[in-house]
């Protein structure tokens, strides 16, 4: 599934997190059909505790889900008014790293859909659509085999 043996995605994910000054970022990768194509927080940055290795993703549900489902990347400026707080139990890694404004973005390989690239800011900080639109410039075509510009246009 990789395709890139040398690619160290958690040393890439830590460099864009210094970079970019986000809080947290996170990338949930699809699991093979041996593991019955669950998608989990396979690497992260930021993390306040090991809550996000217990989360399972599901298409449609969640951060990752609804990018996953959709194949297009999303941005939440602002949690507080984006969810009302019976939503968010939908939203674990929201809940579970206290995010406050995040964005996501779909990870391509074969035209499909095989990972998410999650951004975030805790507390009084967010993410704006010029930072986002920065953030997806910068990691071009660079991100391992997943990466396809052309398909994340937001």
């Amino acid at each position: 599934m990789n395709g890139q043996q040398d690619f160290d995605y958690q040393q890439e994910i830590e460099s864009l997190r210094d970079r970019f000054k986000f809080d947290f970022i996170g990338l949930a990768l699809i699991q093979a059909a041996d593991q019955r194509f669950e998608h989990k927080w396979t690497y992260v940055s930021g993390n306040l505790s090991d809550r996000y290795k217990r989360i399972v993703l599901q298409s449609g549900k969640g951060v990752a889900g609804n990018v996953i489902k959709t194949g297009k990347p999303t941005l939440v400026e602002d949690v507080a008014q984006g969810f009302s707080a019976d939503e968010l139990f939908n939203y674990p890694i929201v809940v579970a790293e206290k995010l406050s404004s995040y964005g996501a973005i779909p990870l391509y390989k074969n035209n499909r859909v095989q990972g998410v690239l999650l951004v975030a800011y805790r507390e009084n900080r967010r993410l704006t659509p010029q930072q986002f639109k920065e953030f997806k410039d910068a990691i071009g075509p660079r991100f391992g085999p997943y990466y396809n510009m052309e398909m994340v246009k937001l």
